[in-house]
């Protein structure tokens, strides 16, 4: 998404979400792999923190994951395309927690085990 004067991009990722994002003025239309979507509340209250409710419009490619991690990524990237768009919205976002990356992800299975921690049942006989 190569980027314009009136346009700002953002990547975020969460667990195995990726989203990339690009904000551009309008009337808050929510586009998600082409199609509108309604305004997670999560993203809806970023725009109200920052005061930019229903002029920006947000159009979202997202891959991997499921719901609650593509939400969140895509909360991360249009975070940072708000900051791309104006500086001064870093602090706010920040204090809010929306410019912070989640790092946890699944832990991996290892060998011996049922899953990442779960031990086979133990007989005594």
């Amino acid at each position: 998404m190569p980027k314009t004067a009136d346009q700002f991009t953002g990547v975020g990722r969460r667990k195995t979400a990726v989203a990339q994002t690009r904000l551009t003025t309008g009337k808050g239309l929510f586009i998600v792999n082409g199609k509108e979507q309604p305004l997670p509340r999560k993203i809806a209250t970023m725009y109200e923190l920052v005061g930019r409710t229903g002029q920006l419009n947000a159009e979202v490619i997202l891959r991997g994951g499921g719901r609650t991690g593509q939400i969140d990524a895509a909360a991360l990237g249009i975070a940072r395309a708000l900051v791309g768009l104006n500086p001064d919205f870093r602090s706010t976002l920040r204090k809010g927690g929306y410019l912070t990356r989640d790092a946890r992800v699944t832990e991996r299975k290892k060998p011996g085990l049922k899953k990442a921690r779960r031990s086979p049942q133990w007989a005594k006989r």
